[in-house]
């Protein structure tokens, strides 16, 4: 195995760390609307998340980096053939951490709901938009012999790539639901579990459907084999969440999506974006990557670093493992009238 196959297995495992982590972060920030009843109830969805949605992101900004450097090539042709759907992602998530930050800056009605809707529109359009984005990569594009997509925007827009946003927006928000039954108590609790069933159907049904789309279109034997551990992690992830058992709920679930972008990317596999116009157009971990001298100096650094974040957002994670409720919100008053949306 050459190293530009080790950076692609590499950053296979960034973004597929990005969606597990952002995949129920961005289903917290969507389900404060349908999930929560009130203010208080908002805002213990909202404190889930808080210790580690920032953290989250640097998944993200690693995985961009990453491609960067070890695969140029790949970086440019994506990020200026994507640039409108990337764009929009990147401002939703800019406006999402300011809205985590300002929401609470003042105790007007007004100025908390305002952010709360802004919470809510910049979770669901990045959990739409990261699966149309990946699924066009998967299907391929119209890329030029220069390595250039000279498709237009709506081109994206095709009916794979638009199944490919719903999946992720389902299995995001269902994800995000186990997510809210394992860390919250009392009512909203019983709901989130409740509400986790019925998105964890509608993921199930999309998500097949795609994902064998997918496995017939480009699949191998490996892609396969994910495609099953995805289906049987999912169907899992609903009994346990019947079963009231939230942690393995929580582990199964996340096991879905680890095992549905995994077969995305060995679908893709050794091309990193294939061409539509001429397969030998087509970019590949081989004609993409940087110089062998760069990837062997990357591959130093992330050695050392890696295992450093890991330990250290691992350890995040533990410190805020406690479940929280309404009780714990200061200044709720239990005998409220709740403010219905």
């Amino acid at each position: 195995m050459q190293l530009h196959d080790v950076w692609f297995i590499l950053i296979a495992v960034l973004w597929i760390g990005y969606f597990f982590l952002e995949g129920f972060d961005f289903g917290i920030g969507i389900l404060t609307k349908p999930l929560a009843r009130s203010t208080a109830e908002r805002r213990v969805l909202i404190n889930t998340i808080g210790p580690v949605w920032d953290g989250n992101e640097v998944w993200l900004l690693t995985a961009g980096g990453a491609t960067f450097a070890a695969f140029p090539d790949w970086y440019a042709t994506l990020f200026s053939g994507f640039y409108i759907p990337l764009l929009a992602i990147l401002v939703c998530l800019i406006v999402r951490g300011v809205a985590f930050e300002y929401r609470a800056k003042r105790s007007e009605a007004r100025w908390q709901r305002n952010w709360e809707e802004a919470i809510f529109w910049t979770s669901l359009l990045p959990a739409f938009l990261w699966g149309v984005a990946f699924a066009n990569i998967v299907r391929g594009v119209a890329i030029d012999g220069q390595k250039n997509y000279i498709g237009g925007f709506w081109e994206l827009l095709n009916p794979y790539a638009l199944l490919g946003g719903l999946v992720t927006l389902s299995l995001f928000t269902f994800h995000g639901a186990v997510f809210a039954a394992l860390k919250t108590v009392g009512d909203i609790r019983d709901r989130a579990r409740r509400m986790a069933l019925q998105l964890g159907v509608v993921a199930a049904v999309l998500a097949v459907v795609f994902l064998v789309w997918t496995q017939a279109d480009s699949g191998n034997g490996w892609s396969l084999v994910a495609l099953t551990i995805a289906v049987a992690a999912l169907l899992g992830a609903l009994v346990a969440n019947q079963l009231g058992r939230e942690g393995w709920a929580f582990i199964l679930s996340g096991a879905t999506i680890v095992a549905a972008v995994a077969m995305l990317f060995l679908s893709l596999f050794p091309d990193v974006m294939p061409s539509t116009l001429n397969p030998e157009w087509s970019l590949t971990v081989s004609n993409a990557a940087s110089s062998p001298y760069t990837l062997k100096l990357m591959t130093i650094v992330a050695a050392v670093f890696t295992p450093l974040v890991l330990l250290y957002q691992g350890w995040t994670y533990w410190v805020f493992r406690k479940r929280i409720g309404v009780q714990h919100i200061p200044g709720h008053d239990p005998a409220a009238a709740l403010d219905q949306h």
